[in-house]
């Protein structure tokens, strides 16, 4: 339960719902290196043994420490949610904003655009920030402002790539020493918060795609695939259309999966995207690639706080080229939350939100429809009542 606006002088009452690697490698620890701004208050989580090992380190009284949302929400006293677990945020941010909480909500904002509409419906849908970090990066914001410079020698778009090589979960936080690391890329499961995702899934690709693709849905696209949409979006505008989709090797999750697409104006555009065990490190690498030039973003892991991003612009002509590098070490996640604050205490428009999670879904949908018709699986739910 939220009470009324905070003052200016006192840090901010946030909870905090999931418990596991995000929670544990970014958040938790950026809230606390911000306690001038945030104060953690209440935490949530199924994991009793992380409620009390987490709610020790970070001093929160046993009484604010919840084993489901809905008592959070009832009983603690917070200026602002952080929705931290896996699956769909869509019921718990809607709970949350029906009580007058402002959110931020890790991605994904949701599995249908039934729970998009719900939430955009909700009189206050304009008090939750989703969480697109990349979007706070400074060296995304530049790479935006460059390409919107009409002296800076670009020209227009021609087309945008974008290559991620994703090891596992585990060796991206071995660094962190973490109590819990789950993967993103479960293989299924029976229990009720698998069985009410699991039947989400269903009511947005359909039964037999959801049985066949679902772990691609929400495993790749939904968890990981967005964080690429969510760049584009910021740096050169909407995707609007996916036109072929490939995943191998044969029968392998989450293996790798292609995706070539297209903004509004017609650029194109190719995702990459590699699960790879063995590989040495994380690497995201986003081109912007125009009749003059080059935009290019290097991303590092997005668990180890306060590594280098690197832009690289590359202009010139008749032989005589220019090569600019711009080294960002500025914590997007700390930016992020510091827009939370802003949010929470003036109402500062989010710059993410809810109309991103929706277009993401409709996206997401239609990677799956060009999947499912390339392997002949009948697609269903929502996704079958999308734009082609």
């Amino acid at each position: 339960m939220s009470s009324s606006p905070p003052s200016a002088r006192v840090p901010l009452r946030i909870g905090l719902a999931g418990l596991g690697a995000v929670a544990q490698a970014v958040h938790l620890p950026s809230l606390a290196r911000l306690a001038d701004t945030f104060e953690i208050a209440a935490l949530c989580d199924l994991s009793s043994g992380l409620l009390a090992e987490l709610g020790e380190r970070y001093r929160v009284p046993a009484d604010a420490r919840f084993a489901s949302v809905d008592a959070l929400l009832d009983a603690a006293s917070i200026d602002g949610l952080l929705i931290l677990t896996s699956g769909s945020h869509g019921a718990v941010a809607l709970a949350a904003l029906e009580r007058g909480i402002p959110v931020l909500c890790e991605k994904p904002l949701a599995y249908t655009l039934a729970e998009a509409d719900a939430l955009a419906a909700s009189p206050n849908a304009g008090r939750l920030l989703l969480g697109y970090m990349k979007v706070f990066d400074p060296a995304v914001v530049e790479a935006a402002r460059i390409r919107a410079d009409a002296s800076s020698g670009l020209g227009p778009l021609r087309t945008i790539e974008v290559t991620v090589l994703h090891p596992t979960s585990e060796s991206q936080l071995a660094f962190a020493h973490l109590l819990s690391a789950p993967s993103h890329f479960k293989t299924g499961g029976t229990s009720p918060l698998e069985e009410a995702t699991n039947e989400l899934v269903r009511q947005a690709i359909g039964p037999t795609a959801a049985d066949a693709l679902g772990r691609f849905y929400g495993g790749t696209l939904l968890s990981s695939v967005v964080h690429e949409l969510s760049v584009i979006r910021a740096v050169a505008g909407e995707v609007v259309a996916i036109d072929r989709v490939d995943t191998w090797p044969a029968d392998a999750f989450p293996g790798s999966i292609s995706l070539a697409g297209r903004l509004a104006d017609g650029t194109r555009l190719t995702i990459g995207w590699h699960y790879l065990e063995d590989y040495p490190a994380y690497r995201e690498d986003v081109r912007f690639h125009h009749v003059g030039g080059s935009v290019e973003l290097t991303f590092p892991s997005p668990y180890r706080l306060h590594e280098p991003t690197l832009l690289t612009v590359a202009t010139g002509r008749n032989e005589t080229r220019r090569r600019v590098v711009f080294d960002s070490m500025d914590e997007a996640f700390e930016i992020e939350l510091l827009a939370f604050a802003d949010l929470i205490r003036d109402g500062a428009p989010p710059r993410t939100g809810i109309p991103d999670g929706r277009a993401d879904i409709v996206i997401c949908q239609q990677a799956i429809t060009r999947l499912a018709e390339q392997r002949g699986i009948e697609i269903g739910g929502e996704a079958a009542g999308s734009p082609a």
